[in-house]
């Protein structure tokens, strides 16, 4: 898929998809509905009807122990709507990224309803496509659970007591609980998979993600601090490079993943997005750290965690000549903060983020069958997406470049 020069990714998209933009934001949307009526199921299957009473002492313990956690881990706003997009960001509010990326693989390698015989819904006569999309519905429905279960416990390890202006699973049900329905879920998800490859690509989700976060978690310790304040720049950034890609990565590469082995698509297309998923995982982790320092995109706050050395602009800062290895609390804050070098490493990492999306994108670019389906990427994509570019623009304008 080529589009025209001079101009942004984003209107290159739409002036190549012809004026359909609407058109592919409709099916978006389509898709998405898809996926909350098949989440509702997923939860129905898995709990019991409160409006039931419970017919044993057993019964009444695990509805409590069990399915009412269930219930608000599924059922809570993170993710989804807590953070919707503000007025005129593409994609609509209701079609939440990471599962509208499974629906993007589909309609990019099966088609679009309109286009017979190739990727249209279910019933349009084509008995492969009606069954891919039967285990793309699963997968999507996979991942977005997926991702609950992953806050339900990352929050317990990180000390989150509020998510995106909700109590945490843990602060609402306790933390034996919340870790336990955690575990729970991920189990379930891979059951309610089914597709051998697709339990093996979230299987593989699993364990980088949980690599990851022992990697995060070790920040906290004083030999992993002592080691990252000694060492050189590079290997600091490596090592967040690193992490960055276990963490945030493996959440854009787990719906493709997913997808792409439902699919069975071809190993070049997923080297090529594979890449471009660690691309987005980075840019998006530059977001989530920048946002720490610029309180109108942190929600008000300044960073408050300076315990660990996670956050890159923390590690872009460190001076191994004259830090100390005690450097944590209250003496971090007052030397990141303090530093004269803050705004500058801001404003440069934020045009990190922008390049990494843009180069991304750009990838999948190549591999889209159709301008609609680079135009679902992009609606996809740009839902959160656009607010990297704007985080770079207000800081452009607070440096006064």
């Amino acid at each position: 898929m080529e589009a025209g020069a001079g101009m942004g990714a984003t209107e290159k998209v739409a002036e190549a998809a012809g004026g359909a933009v609407d058109a592919v934001a409709e099916v978006v949307r389509s898709d998405a509905a898809l996926l909350e009526d098949d989440l509702a199921e997923f939860l129905a299957s898995l709990t019991s009807p409160a409006s039931v009473p419970a017919q044993s002492v057993f019964e009444a313990a695990l509805r409590r122990s069990l399915y009412e956690p269930v219930a608000d881990a599924v059922g809570s706003k993170v993710g989804q709507e807590a953070l919707p997009p503000t007025a005129g960001a593409p994609g609509g509010n209701r079609a939440p990224l990471r599962p509208s990326m499974v629906y993007w693989a589909y309609r990019n390698y099966r088609g679009f309803p309109d286009e017979t015989g190739s990727g249209g819904e279910v019933g349009d006569g084509s008995d492969v496509s009606s069954a891919d999309l039967a285990v793309v519905r699963r997968a999507a429905v996979a991942v977005r659970v997926m991702l609950k279960a992953f806050v339900a416990i990352d929050d317990i390890q990180d000390g989150s007591d509020v998510r995106y202006g909700e109590p945490a699973l843990h602060v609402t049900h306790g933390v034996p609980l919340a870790l336990n329905t955690g575990s729970w879920l991920i189990a379930a998800v891979l059951r309610h998979a089914a597709d051998p490859g697709v339990v093996d690509s979230l299987a593989r989700a699993v364990e980088s993600g949980f690599t990851g976060q022992a990697v995060d978690l070790s920040t906290h310790t004083p030999e992993t601090r002592a080691e990252l304040l000694a060492a050189p720049l590079e290997e600091r950034v490596a090592y967040w490079e690193s992490l960055a890609a276990l963490k945030t990565g493996t959440l854009f590469r787990m719906p493709l993943d997913s997808a792409l082995a439902a699919l069975r698509v071809v190993d070049d297309e997923q080297y090529t997005l594979d890449a471009a998923m660690r691309q987005l995982g980075l840019a998006s982790q530059l977001f989530n750290d920048l946002t720490d320092f610029v309180p109108e995109f942190g929600g008000g706050r300044i960073h408050e965690d300076y315990d660990g050395l996670s956050n890159r602009v923390f590690l872009e800062l460190l001076d191994p000549e004259s830090s100390q290895p005690a450097l944590s609390g209250e003496q971090l804050k007052s030397y990141v903060l303090g530093h004269p070098e803050l705004e500058p490493t801001l404003l440069s990492l934020a045009a990190e983020a922008v390049r990494l999306k843009r180069e991304a994108k750009e990838s999948v670019y190549r591999v889209c069958r159709s301008d609609r389906s680079a135009a679902y990427f992009d609606l996809t994509i740009e839902r959160k997406g656009h607010l990297i570019d704007r985080l770079h623009e207000t800081l452009l304008q607070r440096s006064g470049a």
